[in-house]
């Protein structure tokens, strides 16, 4: 059975509280994934002074400061939070990642025993940056919203320019509107990543709910990513579009599900269902009562359950032959 990578991520959806991050990595374990992932940063060496906030910031942050510093200021996890974290994730027994988003947080994730390096959308087109997620990190995870083909392929040929193995990568297809409506999800575009560029694929996923990163799976996802707080309603850019607990444990239950239901492509009766063969199929009976010598024909032969006789595929074998003792009318027929 294929399993799919499940991300829970808490990004910045901690609000720069260590406590609240806890309960948040306590949400993640009770769901049942695999990965709880943050955000590292260093606000201004991510944004400028004068980059505002997009637009779902403005709308999801009730106050009248546009500037994307500031807020990301507030959101910052510094190295010292990151150890706490890191440490409450051991004893938790769930992994930990982060996305970093410079230079400086890539070296300070490397430093913390990071194996898996996590390309955000907004960092395919950076050629440093890419360079040195290349160079720190043995597995890449990239997503690759706002992105085309041409711009996927520019970004994962300076990863294997720099070391990163083919097989090591994973693209995921991505939206980066919070949230994505339905209509520019376009999942079928993971597809198109895998059989241009020959690597596993996934999903990270902005919509409202879970029903789009279920299909993933069913499409073929091996990576799910997943936005997640404690209360929708917090203060904070990306509160609104995460799944509550109770929702990330429905999504991960429904994907083990899908997991399940998608099997091994073999198509035969499973176990569960070899003993309705005989309950549901048809045998060849007689129709009327049959003497002992009479031919079985078209008029004193029919099919009905069970399927405990002869087929009616072999209808063609048994017409014309003749009744080697009486039948009486539905008895199954035996040559």
């Amino acid at each position: 059975m294929k399993r799919t990578l499940i991300i829970a991520e808490a990004g910045v959806n901690h609000n720069g509280d260590i406590n609240l991050a806890k309960k948040l990595i306590d949400a993640s374990v009770a769901a049942g994934v695999d990965y709880v992932k943050f955000q590292t940063f260093k606000a201004s060496k991510l944004v400028s002074k004068v980059a505002q906030k997009a637009t779902y910031q403005k709308v999801n942050m009730h106050d009248s400061d546009n500037s994307q510093l500031s807020m990301l200021m507030k959101l910052e996890l510094t190295n010292e939070m990151h150890d706490e974290i890191i440490n409450y994730c051991s004893v938790k027994g769930i992994k930990f990642l982060s996305t970093p988003f410079d230079l400086e947080s890539i070296i300070l994730l490397k430093s913390k025993g990071v194996e898996i390096g996590k390309i955000p959308s907004g960092e395919i087109t950076n050629f440093p940056y890419l360079r040195a997620m290349a160079q720190a990190f043995p597995y890449i995870i990239i997503s690759t919203g706002m992105a085309n083909l041409n711009e996927i392929r520019d970004a994962l040929n300076v990863l294997f320019r720099y070391g990163t193995k083919r097989e090591n990568v994973t693209v995921l297809h991505c939206n980066t509107e919070y949230p994505t409506p339905m209509n520019d999800v376009n999942l079928l575009a993971m597809h198109t990543i895998a059989k241009e560029f020959d690597v596993k694929f996934g999903y990270s996923d902005h919509t409202l709910g879970i029903e789009v990163p279920i299909a993933a799976v069913a499409l073929g996802a091996t990576v799910i990513e997943k936005h997640f707080t404690l209360d929708k309603n917090m203060e904070g850019p990306d509160h609104r579009a995460s799944l509550e607990p109770n929702e990330l444990s429905n999504m991960v239950l429904a994907i083990r599900n899908i997991e399940l239901a998608l099997g091994n492509s073999t198509k035969v009766a499973s176990n569960s269902e070899i003993a309705n063969k005989v309950i549901v199929r048809k045998s060849i009976v007689a129709k009327i009562s049959i003497k002992s010598g009479e031919i079985f024909s078209e008029s004193n032969l029919t099919s009905k359950r069970p399927g405990s006789g002869i087929s009616p595929m072999e209808w063609d074998n048994v017409i014309g032959r003749v009744a080697s003792r009486d039948f009486d009318e539905d008895e199954v027929i035996t040559l």
